[in-house]
């Protein structure tokens, strides 16, 4: 008996792609969660990435454009975490996100140098919580196992509403997910140290389980062999290792080798022709390659390959996509701060680059499912085509018709006056960046045969693309940035942080903030915008309301009147004058009353000058004239307590959400009594309004009944039809507080003591709500105001700007619009704004039956051109290389033509030299 056996295999050697192959210039992110953070079809290369808080991922295409630069793009995918992402087998552009803000997407990618999807083919909500894992099915198309927290889920694409199954919770955090290969088992393991095997298509628990491995800390689990399972994760000594395990014996492993001790997780990757398997530990330089067999020795390893840089991720590049003519057997793309490595696994053979060497590439799984996914949950057991890897093998590519090439160059050279594609990108599978193997696409489906639309082809145009992927919004990259440091208020002390949550916290204008202090009294502290900078540790003069303050509000038409309501059912109006406090203020320019219990808020009229509305716990909606300090209206119909006010734009109604479940619109110069009633969210946790789309609609920020943060978009028309349109947020105890801005139609939300500010674009028809880049804040933050509109700087392209509220400082924060040319005056994105910090009328006229309007006026500064203006550049022409139009040539007809080309460059030998036809000396002119 032979005991040790021999492997075709066992002198592959792993080979670091020159620099020049690289991606570089990425921003990889370091983030807590259990995906492999990048992952790669034939076509792109999707990777995890520090902006917008890692609810981006990066994007590249696996090969280099005509010019050899990679273009890597940003594709805005969640509003949280992306934590794990797939390529569907059977599509190459079909890719699956999940994230912390527990859904999970799918996106049918384009071109990177191409303007991507703003919004995803499909989402899915399953409702548990945090979503960790991802998982294309091996054989049918459109199937999905998605790992919550707890629990695997299977899902028909098909059937987006409810999951095919939900399998057995398991006792902690669910880790890592894998199909076996034929599809018909799935495997996971979990933080309760167990190993699980389920037939999802016969019942919900687990057909095999055991309490297997030895430490709950960043465990793997993939199919190798046969019935073979393969797990990494850490021994009991905190030492990482990688175990092999017969699925039908779970109690004990068959084989492990140790990989040392590090902190980092250890990814394995796995190909199922050759039986190598990668092991890449996160943090390290270190990449080993083992054989896998299903007798002694179980694991031989094979190579261990030291690169320059440590592992944040890897991944494994399709079969289809290798240079087989190059004897590579493997590739894997490594992740590292900022770049993307490839590195090569090819195995030594003589004539390298000349034979197809048949014993190395058996046939491989093609890309067409062999099923769908009700055929597979029927109890389908087909088996996906294989395919031949000898390039002979492979169909010729043909020259596209010359329409279809027109169309290519009209789809590349198209997009947005303000980001044009640069061009187009090859579509070429990945190959080592010496390869001389001609390219070959795999065979590809359509996108039909895994229940989606195809991904946009070349000949298509833009306007096809546009339509297909539905509206996108300009803002949907828009970036939010703390100002620089000369700019911030610093060393606060003593901030009242427990204002009701009916309260923004604090408010400012265009001059000033206002923020209440911790200190008995019911003290506010003034602070001006223009005298930035650190607060001196000595006293400081204050307004003093001798009760504690519940909400407070600057008149929108005078910076120095502040309005504020306080815990004995009064408000104070104050005057602050020219230039801030200078002593400390105790007696109020007036003093209303008239509630019977505290103040919930208060809300100045958007109009008229002097009148204020205000809420109270003795469930009334009272309107106040300012200049006479009288009550003008009460406003009754509130079974509970009052969550928020909100004035439409043209100042005629008064919307309120209560904690009665309701949502009311007064007229208040008709009736006292709600002239419009409508279902609020089903959460009483809290809920702010603001009138949306030229007041023609109500969004609400609220709760659903599992106090998931929601936002609902009513009629205005029609309240008691309920909510017309509502997407999820994240679950949060704290209510968000929306920010609208009218010009823009764009929407900021955020909350006390969040960290992130979630951006929206709100449209009057589906899909409503547009999600764009939102913004994270280095701490929680306590609250966060906006300035007029007229504090935005223009020449940025900011299209808002906010004070943020930490716990010893206030910051700005500009909301900007990425933009090529801003040089120019963006008049796409500024239309004439209306003049909010100046009246239209006066309270007595308003309430007189009166309705005014504010003028509009230009933001654009008197030596700006605006952008639709702008001369128009020359195209420029863009040339296809020679592949693009000829049929691929062999090598022998290369070689052929270059020598050709060479003879006619050289010349012919048997043509006479240039200088024989020169003209000599006669023979009788030579001396003697």
């Amino acid at each position: 008996m032979n005991r040790f056996k021999t492997s075709k295999f066992k002198n592959t050697t792993p080979k670091i792609g020159k620099k020049d192959g690289w991606i570089n210039n990425i921003r990889a992110g370091s983030f807590s969660c259990q995906g492999n953070h990048i992952k790669a079809s034939s076509k792109f290369v999707v990777f995890n990435t520090e902006q917008a808080g890692g609810g981006m991922l990066g994007l590249s295409s696996v090969k280099p454009g005509s010019d050899g630069q990679w273009t890597v793009t940003q594709l805005p995918c969640h509003s949280d975490l992306v934590t794990d992402m797939d390529f569907s087998p059977f599509d190459e552009s079909l890719l699956a996100t999940c994230s912390g803000d527990e859904t999970v997407k799918l996106w049918s990618l384009v071109d990177p140098e191409l303007q991507q999807p703003s919004s995803p083919e499909l989402t899915l909500r399953p409702g548990q919580g945090r979503i960790e894992l991802v998982l294309f099915h091996p054989t049918s198309s459109g199937l999905l196992a998605v790992g919550a927290t707890k629990s695997p889920l299977i899902w028909d694409t098909s059937r987006p509403d409810t999951p095919l199954a939900v399998l057995e919770q398991h006792g902690d955090q669910l880790q890592s997910l894998s199909w076996k290969r034929d599809g018909s088992l799935l495997a996971s393991s979990c933080k309760d140290k167990m190993l699980r095997v389920f037939d999802p298509r016969a019942q919900t628990t687990a057909v095999q389980s055991a309490k297997s491995l030895q430490n709950n800390k960043d465990s793997r689990i993939l199919w190798a062999k046969d019935d073979f399972l393969l797990t990494t994760g850490f021994d009991m000594m905190r030492s990482r290792e990688a175990r092999l395990w017969d699925s039908r014996k779970l109690s004990s492993s068959v084989s492990s080798v140790s990989l040392g001790v590090a902190s980092g997780m250890v990814i394995p990757l796995y190909d199922d022709d050759t039986g190598l398997l990668v092991l890449a530990g996160t943090g390290d330089s270190a990449v080993d390659c083992f054989e896998v067999s299903t007798s002694e020795p179980f694991l031989s390893q094979v190579s261990h390959c030291l690169t320059d840089m440590s592992t944040r991720g890897v991944a494994m590049v399709p079969k289809l996509a290798l240079d087989v003519l190059s004897c590579e057997v493997m590739q894997v793309l490594q992740l590292t701060d900022n770049c993307i490595v490839p590195i090569s696994y090819q195995v030594p053979r003589k004539h390298t680059g000349q034979e197809f060497h048949d014993d190395l590439y058996p046939d491989t799984v093609g890309t067409t499912p062999a099923m769908s996914a009700e055929e597979w949950w029927k109890g389908g057991n087909k088996q996906v085509e294989k395919v031949s890897l000898n390039p002979d093998k492979q169909p010729k590519l043909k020259a596209p018709p010359a329409k279809q090439v027109a169309a290519k160059k009209e789809l590349i050279s198209g997009g947005s006056k303000e980001d044009p594609a640069r061009g187009s990108t090859s579509s070429s599978p990945l190959s080592t960046p010496s390869s001389s193997a001609p390219s070959r696409s795999p065979s590809s489906t359509s996108g039909l045969s895994s229940g989606f639309l195809p991904s946009p082809s070349p000949s298509q145009s833009t306007k096809a693309i546009q339509s297909m992927l539905g509206p996108t919004s300009k803002f949907r990259h828009i970036q939010g940035a703390m100002m620089h440091r000369d700019t911030h208020i610093t060393n606060l002390r003593g901030l009242n942080l427990t204002t009701p949550g009916e309260s923004d916290g604090f408010c400012v204008n265009s001059q000033r903030m206002a923020v209440p202090l911790a200190i008995s009294g019911g003290q506010i502290g003034i602070f001006e915008r223009s005298q930035p900078g650190r607060i001196p540790d000595t006293a400081l003069p204050t307004i003093q309301n001798s009760v504690n303050v519940v909400d407070l509000s600057w008149d929108p038409f005078n910076t120095h009147r502040l309005a504020v309501a306080c815990d004995d059912a009064k408000i104070r109006v104050w005057q602050v004058p020219e230039g801030g406090l200078k002593e400390t203020l105790t007696e109020p320019e007036v003093i209303m009353q008239g509630h019977t219990e505290k103040i919930y808020s208060i809300k100045f009229h958007p109009l008229a000058s002097g009148l204020l509305a205000s809420s109270s716990y003795d469930l009334s909606v009272r309107l106040w004239n300012l200049e006479s300090g009288e009550q003008v209206k009460l406003l009754t119909g509130h079974q509970d307590q009052i969550f928020a006010m909100a004035w439409s734009p043209d100042g005629k109604l008064l919307a309120t959400v209560c904690k009665d479940g309701k949502v009311r619109i007064y007229d208040p110069r008709k009736s006292t009594a709600p002239v419009q009633e409508g279902p609020g969210p089903e959460g009483h946790r809290g809920a702010r309004a603001v009138w949306v789309c030229e007041g023609k609609y109500l969004l609400v920020s609220g709760f659903d009944s599992r106090s998931e943060r929601v936002l609902c978009l009513y009629s205005a028309d029609s309240l008691s039809s309920g909510a017309i349109a509502s997407t999820s947020i994240s679950v949060s105890p704290s209510t968000l507080i929306p920010f609208y801005d009218p010009d823009t139609s764009v929407v900021i939300l955020t909350a006390k003591g969040d960290t992130r500010v979630h951006i929206y674009e709100v449209v009057p028809e589906e899909p409503y709500f547009m999600e764009c880049s939102s913004f994270n804040s280095p701490e929680p933050h306590k609250g966060l105001a906006f300035l007029p509109k007229k504090e935005c700087n223009v020449r940025d392209v900011e299209i808002a700007v906010g004070l943020l509220l930490n716990k010893t400082t206030i910051e700005p924060v500009a909301f900007r619009v990425p933009r090529v040319k801003k040089e120019f005056f963006q008049d796409d994105v500024y239309t004439e704004t209306a003049v909010c910090w100046e009246a239209a009328l006066t309270a007595s006229a308003w309430l007189s039956g009166s309705n005014g309007q504010h003028k509009k006026i230009s933001l654009k500064p008197k030596d700006m051109t605006p952008v639709s203006e702008a001369p128009k550049e020359a195209p420029v022409k863009k040339y296809m290389p020679s592949s693009f139009y000829l049929e691929e040539k062999t090598d022998e007809q290369k070689k052929e033509e270059l020598l050709s080309a060479m003879v006619a460059k050289l010349g012919n030998r048997d043509d006479p030299l240039p200088q024989e036809s020169f003209q000599g000396v006669e023979d009788d002119e030579w001396d003697d």
